[in-house]
């Protein structure tokens, strides 16, 4: 879903007429002595927190400007000229056909202005810290069209700021993924997804490979795969999903191209399915390697072809060209193969109550490691919904010492599974604590709980104390990268906390600590999209783009992260305008072309907006991909 808050981007373009001849009421449009009569507007925004948000609501055929922020909205409706106006632009400006798009200031059709006095009587109280007044009405002859509203600050009835409103997916910020410590340490990690869109697994072993093809060779032998298969450990794990993603170079038919990197696909399919027997659940995708064409030519006596369209590339490459390119093509022809794998049960013929007796009856005869092999055969069930988790709270498990993993394996585990479930789990974890005060795992449990209640406000922490008790994980041999993971999330918490109270210092102070400690831990995708998202909440969007900017241009990104990285970027024109990001376009193309068109919908068709399209870098590759 789309988020409330609008990301809003000036254009100041100095022009003198406008897209239709149409009333511009009493709007000085471009005076001479602009600034002059801009400067308290101009001085309101330079005073705006950037932190302050606003946009344009449609309800039936009102219009609304809402905002988040009552004291800036006063300051920059301060004085009887200052006021609002709406610019009504619609979609057929941005036809792939229409080659006579004017450049002008006002794009589509002007609405009447509001004025401060006005805007003042009728801005009411919407929702939550959000207050909103009525500024127009889309005109009859209009309201059958795909339409956008740009925004015309006002001052001294001078044109002072123009503002085109995009629409981007809203994502609340999470922590890094912390895990918990069972036998090993185990995550529960979310799908990368817009706002109040959850999804979550627990994360099974992976493996990723490269496997090179020759050119036009589609059989794939299996004794090539064995050594593959060999490598997996497969006496106690088996393939649960198979995800392949196959790529052809870019000369040749594209139907042709497909097809055979489709066959390859398959091949591998068949191949690693041919050692075991339970089925492979498989995703298969195949397209042309567009983005490492244009990354690796980058450079090179061929990087004048990055300026081409596709059709213009492979006329240019073709003959002898494309031998001669040969050493770039051949290692464009690969497939990346991804591999989950889950533990393999041993115990998998056996009901879960029978489990649970004989858990319960290794417990009592106080044979621990027996319980611990059937504790994991009982949490395998509950992962794959073959037992309720309910199942977790049967198992009797004496308050010892002697029993404390087996105690803090299922207490963790529930919570691995249910959040709702920390405070509880909190709980057991510290009476536990009481009879296990060494054991370094269980106290990383602990705090990894208490900084995920800390966030949601669920309990009170003394801040110094929590950051000691971090420190002082280290002492116990945890690892020095997820002691510096967890400081991290301290940090994004603490920066949060220092948003809410509007100390916009410290929280950038601890903004930058977050941007200089990162580096020290490896990434999942969730964390990479985890950390972009906290910083784009928190103002400061370029730390996010430069965090994904490289992991964009890459094949093996995950879809929704590069999505979320256009998200970020594409209302960006100084990105935009780079070269290199029609590569990362081709590669959202390539993953989903359908996701890709649809962000240039109309914001209330839940596009991003499509006066992106103003731009001729990026109308160019979306009429080349998009206007089907």
């Amino acid at each position: 879903m789309k988020g409330y808050y609008l990301l809003l981007i000036a254009s100041l373009l100095f022009i003198t007429k406008t897209a239709f001849s149409q009333n511009t009421f009493d709007i000085i449009i471009n005076a001479k002595d602009r600034d002059k009569k801009c400067k308290a507007c101009n001085y309101a925004f330079r005073q705006k927190p950037k932190e302050v948000r606003y946009s344009i609501s449609r309800e039936n055929n009102d219009l609304f400007f809402e905002i988040n922020d009552v004291d800036w909205f006063h300051l920059v409706f301060k004085n009887p000229n200052d006021g609002i106006s709406l610019d009504i632009v619609l979609k057929d400006r941005y036809d792939c056909g229409n080659t006579t798009k004017s450049k002008t200031q006002i794009k589509g059709l002007l609405l009447k202005p509001v004025y401060a006095q006005e805007l003042k009587n009728g801005l009411l109280h919407h929702s939550g810290n959000v207050y909103r007044v009525k500024v127009g009405e889309v005109p009859r002859k209009l309201r059958d069209y795909n339409l956008e509203y740009n925004i015309l600050f006002i001052g001294n009835n001078n044109l002072c700021q123009y503002y085109v409103t995009y629409d981007l997916d809203y994502y609340a910020w999470d922590l890094l993924d912390m895990g918990m410590y069972l036998d090993q340490l185990t995550y529960n990690v979310k799908q990368i997804k817009a706002f109040n869109t959850e999804s979550y697994s627990i994360r099974n072993k992976k493996l990723k490979f490269i496997i090179p093809f020759k050119k036009n060779k589609t059989n794939y032998s299996k004794a090539l795969i064995k050594p593959i298969y060999d490598s997996l450990s497969l006496t106690d794990f088996e393939i649960k999903t198979l995800k392949i993603k196959a790529y052809s170079s870019i000369e040749g038919i594209t139907k042709r191209n497909i097809e055979l990197q489709e066959r390859r696909a398959n091949s591998i399919v068949e191949a690693l399915q041919a050692y075991q027997k339970p089925t492979i659940k498989t995703n298969v995708s195949a397209s042309e390697n567009w983005v490492e064409f244009f990354n690796d030519i980058k450079g090179t006596k061929y990087e004048y072809l990055k300026s081409q369209n596709k059709n213009q590339v492979r006329k240019s490459i073709a003959g002898a060209v494309s031998r001669e390119m040969e050493p770039i093509l051949k290692n464009h022809r690969k497939a990346v193969v991804e591999l989950e794998l889950e533990k393999k049960e041993k115990s998998k013929g056996q009901s879960v109550n029978r489990l649970l007796a004989e858990f319960n009856r290794a417990i009592a005869q106080d044979d621990i490691e027996k319980a611990k092999i059937i504790q994991n055969s009982i949490f395998q069930k509950v992962k794959t919904r073959a037992a309720s988790s309910a199942i977790l709270h049967k198992m009797k498990v004496p308050q010892e010492a002697k029993y404390a993993k087996i105690i803090n394996k299922n207490a963790a585990y529930r919570y691995i599974l249910d959040k709702k479930e920390a405070l509880i789990v909190h709980g057991e974890l510290l009476d536990l604590k009481k009879l296990a005060p060494r054991d370094i795992e269980l106290q990383y449990n602990i705090l990894a709980i208490e900084i995920m209640l800390w966030r949601y406000n669920a309990i009170d922490i003394q801040e110094s104390k929590l950051i000691k008790k971090i420190n002082n994980l280290k002492k116990g041999g945890i690892p020095k990268p997820l002691i510096s993971r967890m400081k991290v999330n301290f940090h994004m918490v603490i920066a949060d906390k220092f948003m809410k109270n509007r100390d916009f210092d410290n929280k950038d102070k601890s903004v930058e600590y977050v941007n200089r400690n990162y580096k020290k831990f490896p990434l999942s995708d969730y964390d990479f999209s985890s950390l972009a998202q906290f910083y784009s909440i928190y103002a400061n969007s370029n730390l996010a783009v430069k965090l994904l900017e490289r992991k964009a241009r890459t094949i093996d990104i995950d879809e929704d992260l590069l999505f979320y990285y256009l998200n970020l970027t594409l209302v960006n024109k100084s990105l935009t305008q780079d070269p290199d990001y029609r590569t990362i376009m081709l590669n959202a193309i390539n993953m989903n072309k359908t996701r890709f068109c649809n962000l240039f919908n109309a914001v209330e068709d839940g596009g991003v907006t499509f006066q992106l399209l103003e731009d001729e870098y990026i109308r160019e590759t979306y009429c080349e991909n998009c206007n089907d």
